[in-house]
């Protein structure tokens, strides 16, 4: 059975009734993902954003990192930072050539 990205957030909810019905305790969350870029990679850009401008010296204590980094996503969101996504479809043979199969006539 295929299933397109539309009917996932259905299947879930099946699922999830199957499991309450059966006496399981669940917590369902849906978090829709960029439709353009990997959100992986925007996450790993963010977490080296981090690591620069947050994480780039010693930190005494957990309750000192847990303040830094609560200090830096305040003033991130503030600032309404975004990521300038630039990697495209056409892209991808270019940069991705030892990926891509080459064909031999």
């Amino acid at each position: 059975m295929t299933t397109s990205p539309s009917t996932l957030p259905l299947l879930y909810m099946q699922l999830f009734l199957l499991l309450k019905q059966n006496g399981f305790s669940l917590l369902l969350e849906i978090h829709y993902t960029p439709k353009h870029g990997s959100w992986l990679n925007m996450a790993e850009i963010e977490l080296s954003v981090l690591t620069r401008q947050c994480l780039d010296r010693p930190i005494p204590d957990i309750e000192s990192l847990k303040r830094e980094v609560s200090a830096w996503e305040s003033r991130r969101n503030a600032q309404h930072s975004r990521i300038d996504w630039q990697f495209t479809t056409e892209d991808a043979p270019i940069k991705l050539k030892r990926l891509y199969p080459s064909i031999i006539p």
